[in-house]
């Protein structure tokens, strides 16, 4: 790890500049006044996790579709997987219109794309558990789509996509229960999209990939939770040093 305060925008970042140049008036984050925020994580400048960023090579994508307010939240959690993941894409949802570069990305024959969503919901002929392994036939890249929402506008959006009906839908099966505790869902098994990311890299054999995000996500939350209640960070707490081992490999 080392510091990426100077890193360029990664595509939630140039998403979020994108949704505040179209806003009639300016967002503001609770937590604390206008520009208090650090444009490189989003968190107060006294509790900047940049300096923690970790990247990891991987083979796997993901393409994160996010409803309209979602990359203004100092929240969202998809900003850490853009973080970690180099091929990361992200596309501001909308019923009415398709971004031209979302509809080119899932026509590279460079990927495989899996739609990420619960298979209760789900006709069982399009439903998947696993992802095909490297070797598999056709020799793409996996490529996870996310849909960054609340549940209720999540299942609006995956309902409202019909350019998604040809894609498979990874359906994830697991007794992890969400230690997300920033915003919390009434379902215990609903997963915050980091830990979504996570399930997935597991899935397509990025174990490191998938520890270090899990890592990230426990960083950023006590980051967020310290600065919410106006106490200082545990530098070297397990938490930290979780994610530099994972990060490091030592």
């Amino acid at each position: 790890m080392g510091e990426h305060a100077a890193a360029a925008p990664h595509a939630v970042s140039r998403l979020r500049a994108e949704r505040l140049a179209r806003s009639a008036k300016p967002f503001l984050a609770r937590g604390g006044p206008k520009g208090e925020r650090c444009a490189g994580c989003r968190l107060v400048p006294s509790h900047c996790i940049c300096a923690l960023r970790p990247q990891v090579p991987t083979r796997a994508g993901m393409c994160l579709l996010m409803a309209d307010i979602e990359p203004l939240k100092p929240s969202n959690t998809g900003w850490l997987i853009a973080d970690v993941v180099a091929d990361t894409y992200a596309f501001g949802w909308a019923r009415t219109e398709v971004q031209p570069g979302l509809l080119a990305l899932l026509a590279d024959p460079e990927w495989q794309p899996y739609v990420v969503f619960p298979g209760e919901f789900v006709a069982p002929e399009r439903v998947v558990t696993q992802v095909a392994p490297e070797h598999a036939p056709n020799g793409k890249r996996p490529l996870f789509i996310l849909l960054d929402a609340t549940w209720p506008e999540a299942r609006k959006m995956f309902r409202k996509s019909p350019y998604l009906d040809r894609f498979p839908v990874l359906s994830l099966a697991s007794e992890q229960i969400s230690r997300y505790q920033l915003r919390r869902s009434r379902r215990d098994d609903h997963f915050c999209t980091s830990e979504v990311a996570s399930l997935c890299l597991e899935l397509a054999g990025e174990a490191q990939a998938a520890q270090v995000l899990d890592a990230y996500l426990d960083v950023f939350t006590h980051h967020y939770l310290q600065s919410k209640h106006q106490l200082p960070v545990a530098a070297d707490d397990p938490t930290h040093l979780r994610l530099r081992s994972l990060a490091t490999g030592r």
